[in-house]
């Protein structure tokens, strides 16, 4: 089994051209948001499109759910699929769908860029950021089931190869988490709720310092904190990332990648 990847940032058109590439590289199934698909039909998983937030979305694309996990195995253990292309927005993420799938190393990784003119991916970020509207890689009597009471569009593209014409029909649905228009989180609202989670935690005084850096998966978070003499210094961290990864991914909807905690001051606590 032969695995292979196609990769861009969010909206710049991987599941518009994914058959065109699967077509290109004799490719019969796809692994895109959640949803194995193999020549055109839904064969399992559960579509990130369905989830209410970005969080669940990004979670539910990189199969964090064991059952939804296991769903998907058992049906590429079935199928046996010679080659399989998963789509995701870094090398990461499509890593972490390979390992969570256990799937062989991936053996080529494409960027979208490779494949799609610029033209094409400002035309598909156009209708991702202004209109909201993603592509699934399926036809929509495949999926029309999972999106009870969505808005649903069908597209139709026709590809030669070797002097065969298929066509391809793909969905153009609307997600309920991108019905809301644009949320935009700023760095300063994360560094607030580090010095709320770092009031909860007896063990550290301050925090020194944050730097925060955000990507399409969510969030990485590295802090710098002053803390009190006498305590259980790795229990008090592991508790003060816990405290952060709630607040954020609650409060704020991100997804936390990671959180470092650097401890650097140590000073007694005042009787």
């Amino acid at each position: 089994m032969e695995i292979f990847a196609l990769v861009g940032s969010s909206g710049t058109g991987k599941s518009h051209k994914a058959n065109y590439l699967a077509n290109q590289r004799k490719i019969d199934t796809i692994i895109d948001d959640g949803l194995l698909i193999k020549d055109g039909k839904k064969l399992a998983g559960i579509s990130a499109k369905r989830e209410l937030t970005i969080v669940q979305a990004v979670k539910r694309a990189i199969f964090l759910d064991e059952n939804h996990a296991l769903d998907v195995k058992e049906k590429i253990t079935e199928v046996k699929p010679d080659r399989i292309l998963i789509l995701g927005t870094s090398d990461r993420m499509v890593k972490k769908i390979a390992t969570a799938l256990e799937l062989p190393d991936i053996t080529e990784i494409i960027k979208i860029e490779d494949i799609s003119s610029a033209k094409d991916i400002q035309t598909a970020k156009k209708m991702r950021f202004e209109y909201g509207k993603h592509v699934i890689p399926v036809p929509t009597i495949e999926i029309k089931k999972d999106f009870p009471n969505y808005f649903m569009d069908s597209f139709k593209s026709f590809f030669v190869r070797k002097g065969q014409k298929k066509e391809v029909e793909r969905t153009i649905i609307r997600p309920r988490f991108s019905m809301l228009g644009k949320l935009v989180i700023s760095e300063h609202v994360i560094e607030e709720f580090l010095k709320v989670a770092s009031s909860k935690i007896e063990l550290i005084e301050s925090i020194i310092k944050s730097k925060i850096t955000f990507s399409d998966e969510g969030v990485k978070i590295y802090s710098e904190v002053k803390v009190y003499y006498g305590s259980n210094i790795i229990t008090g961290i592991q508790k003060f990332q816990q405290e952060v990864i709630n607040i954020v991914e609650n409060l704020a909807g991100l997804n936390v990648l990671g959180i470092d905690v650097h401890v650097k001051m140590i000073e007694p606590k005042d009787n």
